[in-house]
């Protein structure tokens, strides 16, 4: 469990200062990458990403730090089931941040105005969808009220700090991915498997996280 001396406004200040230096980037990303790499067989591929915003919103609770997570609907058009963070396409006009913040609003009802952003991670191409993803990180400093957006999430998961960095939750799996045999490194973070993009992104965070405390 981590120290509730560890959860004060100066870790959030010390996240915030080193978000603002170098980051880890993609060395940090790929410790969670599938291997071996699944070959992309699309014609006319390009690595030109659609740009998505999503959010990291950190939160105090129970004498930890939280974040939230989502299950995905089977309904949606991207990501049918998968584990995600609110988060979505950007909107002609607006920013990156103002689109994940647009989304954390419409997808789990929390509003722009009770969260004070931080800083952003490095972006992440996906190639099975094309999209590039944004992530940014935000601060609520007490623990939102959520409202779920049936539509597109079917649950809101909530995580913990401790949990993510507990090595323990760190795990493997052996599966296969269009018939390949392929190692799938995943969370396991309140009984939930967080892999792929999302925990490329909550790895690099832990990085961030490992390096302040």
């Amino acid at each position: 469990m981590m120290s509730t001396d560890i959860i004060t406004p100066s870790l959030i200040q010390s996240i915030k200062d080193r978000l603002n230096h170098p980051l880890p980037g993609k060395a940090a990303q790929e410790k969670m990458l599938t291997r071996p790499k699944i070959p992309i067989n699309i014609p006319g591929f390009e690595r030109k990403g659609i740009p998505a915003g999503v959010l990291l919103l950190l939160f105090p609770d129970n004498d930890n730090i939280h974040f939230f997570l989502t299950l995905r609907t089977e309904t949606v058009d991207h990501h049918k089931g998968q584990i995600s963070f609110p988060g979505g396409v950007q909107e002609n006009n607006e920013t990156l941040e103002h689109t994940a913040l647009r989304e954390t609003m419409e997808e789990i009802g929390i509003k722009p105005e009770s969260i004070s952003m931080i800083g952003e991670l490095t972006p992440l191409f996906i190639p099975v969808t094309g999209f590039e993803i944004f992530p940014f990180i935000g601060w609520s400093g007490n623990k939102p009220v959520t409202k779920t957006q049936d539509k597109e999430v079917e649950k809101i998961i909530v995580a913990s700090i401790s949990d993510l960095i507990d090595e323990q939750n760190h795990k493997i799996k052996k599966t296969k991915i269009r018939n390949i045999p392929v190692s799938m490194p995943y969370y396991d973070l309140n009984g939930e498997t967080v892999w792929g993009a999302t925990s490329m992104i909550l790895s690099e965070f832990k990085t961030v996280i490992q390096e302040v405390l």
